[in-house]
């Protein structure tokens, strides 16, 4: 299983837009979907009843999980996908980042225009038309090798120039991690000030995650729109995430909770589907904030 597994908030749209990505992206598929239940919702989920309340998709064998819920948490760019397109593994890399590019812009915005950067011969950042970001690289082939799919965080606003203080954390937070790639702004870019962080990545459980600072003023910082799930094997793991993580009161409910930078986690038992076909586990969920998997019965 995964443990880390992005998830990504849509307004009515999530199994339109997990079929999207199953239909562009290579190597795609739609996996699982969770419908909400037929009674016993909450006044503002009542809309909801029966129909999707999770789409799960695969893209190259990474996990996402779409939410399907209403217009609460609207996502933006502090949150990406590099998607790596590695010469050394496909000869047809430009090729393939240029008909994948095609298919996101369509009908969504160019945040960076495809073409020619410093930090790539063949490089664009695009918000599809459901606002998710990509970014879409053709990769060093002399480099590390890094998969298709990393997560990138952009520490803006009210989080900016912090993404060193993130990288430390994170991965002293989860056992096992570590720091790849390090490269500092050597002089002020923007609000990014001298050794901030250009580009850092860090591999948390086998997976890598990217985090930069942003060298453009932002309006716009972490929020619900994206949530990384940490899938936990018991609840001594659930209670030790849960307080490394959880630092905003108002933002803890059903497993959710937003760090000291803002960014927004879910600390879930791996197996919260089991524990969802127990009776009224619905309502059981929607009154805790740290889940406690004995309250499920």
């Amino acid at each position: 299983m995964q443990k880390i597994v992005p998830n990504l908030w849509f307004d009515h749209t999530a199994a339109e837009a997990a079929a999207f990505y199953a239909a562009v992206f290579p190597n795609a598929r739609v996996t699982d979907t969770q419908l909400y239940p037929d009674e016993g919702l909450l006044d503002f989920q009542a809309e909801f009843a029966g129909k999707e309340i999770t789409v799960t998709f695969e893209i190259e064998g990474y996990q996402f999980i779409a939410i399907n819920a209403g217009p609460e948490f609207k996502v933006n760019p502090s949150v990406s996908f590099m998607l790596n397109f590695d010469p050394s593994r496909d000869s047809q890399a430009h090729e393939h980042l240029d008909q994948l590019w095609a298919s996101l812009a369509a009908g969504g915005q160019v945040m960076m225009p495809l073409g020619e950067y410093p930090h790539s011969p063949h490089y664009g950042w695009v918000q599809d038309r459901y606002g998710i970001s990509w970014q879409l690289i053709l990769s060093n082939a002399e480099g590390e090798p890094r998969p298709f799919i990393v997560p990138t965080m952009l520490f803006a606003s009210t989080a900016q120039n912090r993404a060193a203080e993130a990288a430390a954390f994170y991965v002293d937070t989860f056992p096992g991690s570590r720091i790849g790639t390090d490269v500092r702004y050597p002089a002020q870019a923007g609000p990014a000030t001298p050794d901030s962080v250009m580009f850092t990545d860090i591999e948390l459980f086998g997976q890598w995650f990217a985090l930069m600072d942003a060298s453009v003023e932002q309006d716009y910082t972490f929020n619900c729109g994206v949530s990384l799930m940490v899938n936990c094997d018991d609840q001594a793991e659930i209670d030790r995430y849960w307080a490394a993580l959880s630092v905003v009161p108002e933002a803890e409910q059903c497993g959710w909770c937003a760090d000291k930078f803002g960014l927004s986690w879910q600390v879930v038992p791996a197996k919260l589907g089991d524990l969802m076909l127990t009776a009224d586990s619905f309502s059981k969920l929607m009154g805790m904030k740290k889940i406690e998997i004995a309250a499920f019965g």
